[in-house]
């Protein structure tokens, strides 16, 4: 964690003044008025459309009196046209003006005031007036804040304009040389339309309201949530930006249904899950462990830990995607993971989740193949204690890492920073061959092999090129006997490196290797495969 960034349990916001409009709301429910505003735009092409089809073909076909005639007159058809085109225009505008919000409000606004002066206009044409009835005015008013979310103000503005259409149409007949009906049926009959008008405040109000709700409840500390990026078992990842310093990031919230689980000092499972991750990873340092940048808790009792935005994918992708890795790419990813392990061993934590979900491969400035490891929340001080002590719940106790369990943790013996080299030597081994050490149909039987089985060579099992000393490495990190593995991180570190593969992987063939495959890589949320996730019959974890 840089300096500076402190550990805070409680959640820092500044409030934003509520009314606020579009521009305002969180990105989705951006998202969502701009195509609620595009359907709109397609309601009202079909609706133009069918005027023309019903006034020009279904109503010469019924011979209505002229008295019957609700009136289609050849302005009707200038206007269907003209809202025709208007209204694709705004359907293919609207999704152009996402980052323009404002300008985006005054045109959903300005839409719905020319076409109530449509409907005035046609209403009036033969002016009539007759109390009791409502003017399609009315519908226009109500239904439009729902669709464009503006201010109350804004609203209440195009509302009244909106209402004063149908008068409009009468003075615009009165200037056509047209008798008007009197003064006071006039003012009974719109009065419906103003009055509509006061109550389109009331849904603007609503999603003003909600828009800085939705904002002040995305706010963790000084970060703004932005979009879901992943989620599994124990919770969610969002993209997030700080509100000061523009810098990305990746908050992680608890899911609030996991609070159920109490462990043995009666906290929350998932939150004692949190908080050790969130002061693992703070009291970490080395560059291949995952920055944390804060930590804290809602008002409304939700955890979430801030940390680094990735770029590029987790192990378990890479080899899914591109199938088994060089020898020397395998070796330059395991001494940079051994290097994250190297300091967590010797400040007492033990991992405990090692697998190729949990190593992610980035680009940090200029560096490509960069290792970050992630997902502290398993981690433990090693204190000798057994795994049946260690491990918060028996949920908790075999999500998502059968396939990378080492023995004595399934067994419920004292571990050490060993099970980590034992799981690191799963991933050496499934990057060689794209395959896991040991198959099984469940967990339970994967979980036996680990305890039972002695596993086949990396080169036996995929008939690949594998320096015989990396394979002899591989399989010595998978001992059953700990005392049989390697000593520590640092010294699977130093015979990782003293293996002769041929040419070592150099930064020039990473930098080719991402601009042929990864070149337009998004951002990835650290993490995203993580503890809670279920497994899925291959083993392999799935949300």
């Amino acid at each position: 964690m840089p300096p500076g960034a402190r550990l805070d349990p409680r959640l820092r916001t500044t409030p934003t003044p509520p009314g606020t409009s579009l521009a305002s709301l969180p990105d989705d429910m951006v998202e969502d008025a701009v195509q609620r505003l595009r359907i709109a735009a397609l309601v009202w092409v079909m609706l133009w459309s069918i005027g023309l089809v019903v006034n020009h073909l279904v109503r010469p076909m019924i011979g209505l009196r002229e008295d019957q005639d609700v009136g289609w007159y050849p302005l009707g058809d200038v206007f269907a046209v003209f809202f025709i085109a208007g209204s694709l225009g705004l359907y293919r505008l609207a999704p152009r003006l996402r980052e323009q919000t404002r300008l985006l409000v005054d045109i959903g606004l300005g839409y719905e005031v020319v076409l109530a002066f449509a409907i005035g206009l046609l209403n009036q044409w033969k002016p009539h007036a007759t109390g009791g009835t409502l003017s399609w005015i009315c519908v226009l008013i109500l239904v439009h804040p729902m669709i464009v979310p503006a201010t109350p103000r804004k609203t209440l503005i195009a509302a009244l304009l909106a209402a004063t259409m149908d008068p409009v149409g009468l003075l615009i007949a009165r200037a056509r040389g047209l008798e008007l009906p009197p003064l006071a049926l006039v003012a009974w009959t719109y009065l419906p339309n103003y009055v509509c008008a006061g109550l389109a405040v009331i849904p603007a109000t609503i999603f003003a309201g909600l828009g800085h709700k939705v904002t002040r409840a995305r706010q963790m500390g000084s970060y703004q949530l932005g979009e879901l990026i992943g989620q599994g078992g124990m919770g969610e990842v969002w993209r997030a930006h700080h509100r000061l310093l523009a810098r990305p990031a990746a908050i992680k919230l608890i899911r609030l249904e996991r609070l159920g689980q109490l462990d043995e000092g009666g906290e929350p499972a998932a939150v004692a899950r949190f908080r050790r991750e969130a002061e693992a990873a703070a009291s970490l340092r080395s560059p291949h462990t995952i920055q944390l940048y804060d930590f804290g808790a809602t008002r409304d009792g939700r955890f979430y830990l801030v940390m680094e935005l990735l770029d590029g994918i987790d192990l378990e992708t890479l080899v899914r995607r591109f199938g088994p890795q060089p020898p020397a790419r395998v070796v330059h990813l395991l001494r940079q993971a051994c290097h994250s392990l190297a300091e967590a061993h010797q400040a007492g934590l033990v991992h405990r989740d090692i697998k190729p979900a949990n190593l992610h491969l980035c680009r940090l400035g200029l560096e490509h193949d960069f290792v970050k490891v992630l997902d502290f929340g398993l981690a433990k001080r090693d204190r000798r204690s057994s795994t049946a002590q260690t491990l918060l719940t028996a949920p908790e106790a075999t999500t998502g890492t059968p396939a990378y369990m080492p023995p004595e943790m399934a067994s419920g013996d004292p571990i050490d920073g060993r099970v980590d080299l034992y799981s690191l030597g799963c991933v050496g081994y499934f990057l060689l061959t794209g395959k896991l050490v040991f198959e099984g149909d469940n967990a339970l039987r994967m979980i036996l092999q680990h305890l039972q089985s002695e596993p086949v060579s990396a080169t036996a099992r995929s008939g690949l090129a594998i320096p015989p000393a990396l394979d002899r490495l591989i399989l010595s990190c998978l001992a059953k006997d700990p005392a049989h593995r390697p000593a520590s991180a640092e010294d699977l570190a130093v015979r990782l490196a003293a293996i002769d593969v041929g040419p070592g992987w150099t930064q020039d063939d990473a930098r080719r290797w991402w601009q042929a495959n990864l070149a337009t890589a998004p951002s990835s949320p650290p993490g995203a495969a993580e503890p809670g996730m279920t497994v899925s019959p291959d083993l392999r974890v799935a949300p």
